[in-house]
């Protein structure tokens, strides 16, 4: 029966993560399985890998074809290096001592990259959260400017307003008041007339009495 390492899809719809199981190569994608020797979640970063090392490593001695994806998750790991050594210690080119000390280097040298990877993501991250708050801000600062100038501007208008009716204002009653000249005018007027009703009003007496003088 061929037998083949490949990942089955779990998740919800726009979340999936993967089971990497050993399943017949005839059997559908997730469908049932032999084994399940691990899980696989592409979405974070970087992407988690749980993985049963002696148990993938089995299957892999064992002759389970991985499939494309399966055979990168088995390189980062170590299995597929662990094989290749395993394999050189069956044909006698290396003592299992050695083939022991050359998987401890890789696998140190690995999880150093690994970190420097992870360092280097979080930095990158870092930077771009330091970035958006810092664009933030200077939008926030932009906004801020634009509004007290908008205010200041509307505060000058309803003073020019503000100064434009009270010009108005003292116009009116400085229109309504009458003038010096204007008075002093009406004054000259109004004393001829006043004079005059005087002399008629003696004239008319005077009449009067010729007339009362005359019937006597």
């Amino acid at each position: 029966m061929p037998v083949k390492i490949r990942l089955t899809r779990r998740g919800r719809k726009k979340q999936p993560f993967y089971h990497i199981v050993v399943a017949d190569s005839r059997a559908p994608r997730d469908g049932k399985y032999i084994e399940k020797l691990g899980m696989y979640d592409p979405t974070t970063k970087p992407a988690t890998i749980d993985l049963d090392f002696d148990k993938a490593l089995d299957w892999v001695q064992k002759g389970a074809q991985p499939t494309d994806t399966c055979r990168a998750i088995l390189s980062h790991k170590g299995v597929m290096m662990k094989k290749h050594l395993q394999e050189g210690v069956r044909k006698n080119a290396l003592t299992q001592e050695e083939a022991d000390r050359k998987f401890n280097e890789w696998l140190t040298n690995k999880e150093e990259k690994v970190r420097a990877e992870e360092e280097a993501e979080r930095n990158k991250l870092q930077k771009e959260e330091e970035e958006r708050l810092e664009a933030e801000k200077k939008i926030n600062q932009e906004r801020a400017e634009e509004l007290a100038k908008r205010n200041a501007q509307q505060a000058e208008e309803e003073k020019t307003e503000e100064t434009s009716q009270s010009e108005e204002e003292a116009s009116e009653q400085e229109a309504s008041k009458p003038t010096a000249s204007s008075e002093a005018a009406e004054e000259e007027k109004t004393e001829p007339q006043a004079e005059e009703s005087s002399e008629a009003s003696q004239e008319n007496q005077g009449d009067q009495q010729e007339e009362s003088d005359k019937n006597e």
